[in-house]
């Protein structure tokens, strides 16, 4: 009759054990090794500008270095999909974004990883509005003239983007779902070359963030109809919202945040949180933050997971609303 109450004993012991080991992993951290911060994207971009300003930042707050990986390919899928198989100890981070985390999950359904489950998330860095744009050569001076060419002349207007499944791709689906404009897309592979066939003629316009498209609007060589936002950019403070322009409802931002694996320590992701908060909150990293078209408000993991879970859900309509697949 005693052995039920050892195995309960040694049970309670076990778990005291390993609540002694996690509670101690954290407190060590991040002393043992560097830290990876993966960015799922090419260097260059956004994603890739931002991940090594926090890299660079939370080595010198951490005391610990901060090494970036690119890992790019499908979308963010890649780089994500090796993060959420990572051991969850705190050294290995995702530089993760609305692709990521909110629009694959439902855009690809057959990706390996669980968006909702194989993370924990750290903290939302900010979110970047894009833009509505159109040639300098056409005749479009607002939102509903689009609109309403688009209506008279059904899937003869094309709209360009950075490829299909990003933000500006979703961008021109709500602006059809919410307009009933019947616009045809044309993906490209990134920002550049769409920009550079809406200069040139080749398309009439285009969904792009506001960073990428603000010298292109300042040199005159396309015009800002509308941001997607549902509140003004500061990079673009005198082009209206959507809703300003006539489309009710219309809310879209791209977003970059920081996961870690699921099951890592809460202590070393609250420690993640606050750090990167106060760094986010120093005036030169604010204003680098700013310059790259970023809105930041401060959040707690929590906070970013209620986030994450009204987004998902929003996209999980707007897909299946519009039958939209990966062509």
């Amino acid at each position: 009759m005693a052995f039920p109450v050892l195995r309960r004993t040694f049970a309670v012991l076990a778990l005291t054990a390993l609540g002694a080991t996690a509670a101690q992993a954290a407190d060590d951290w991040p002393k043992a090794k560097a830290i990876t911060l993966v960015v799922p994207f090419a260097a260059g971009g956004t994603s890739d500008i931002l991940g090594r300003l926090m890299a660079q930042e939370l080595g010198a707050n951490l005391g610990q270095t901060v090494l970036v990986e690119n890992k790019g390919g499908a979308g963010g899928v890649l780089g994500a999909d090796a993060v959420a198989r990572a051991k969850p100890d705190g050294y290995t981070l995702l530089l993760g974004t609305i692709a990521t985390h909110a629009i694959n999950p439902s855009l690809l359904p057959g990706i390996n990883y669980n968006a909702a489950k194989d993370f924990a998330p750290v903290i939302l860095l900010g979110s970047i509005s894009n833009v509505l744009l159109v040639g300098a050569n056409q005749p479009y001076k607002s939102v509903q003239d689009v609109v309403a060419a688009a209506k008279a002349t059904p899937d003869t207007i094309a709209f360009g983007s950075a490829g299909q499944g990003t933000s500006q791709h979703l961008s021109g689906e709500v602006f059809k779902q919410l307009t009933g404009a019947h616009l045809t897309h044309v993906p490209y592979r990134g920002s550049a070359p769409a920009v550079q066939d809406l200069i040139g003629g080749q398309i009439p316009s285009s969904f792009e963030t506001a960073l990428v498209a603000l010298p292109y609007v300042q040199s005159g060589k396309v015009r800002a109809l509308a941001v997607t936002s549902a509140k003004r950019t500061e990079v673009m403070p005198d082009v209206p919202t959507m809703q300003e322009a006539g489309v009710p409802g219309f809310d879209v931002s791209s977003w970059q945040a920081i996961y870690a694996p699921a099951n890592t320590p809460p202590a070393v992701v609250d420690r993640l949180n606050k750090t990167i908060a106060a760094i986010i909150a120093k005036p030169d990293v604010g204003a680098k933050m700013k310059a790259l078209g970023l809105a930041y408000t401060p959040n707690t993991p929590a906070e970013f997971t209620a986030f994450q879970t009204g987004e998902q859900a929003k996209w999980a309509k707007i897909i299946a609303d519009g039958k939209l697949r990966v062509q």
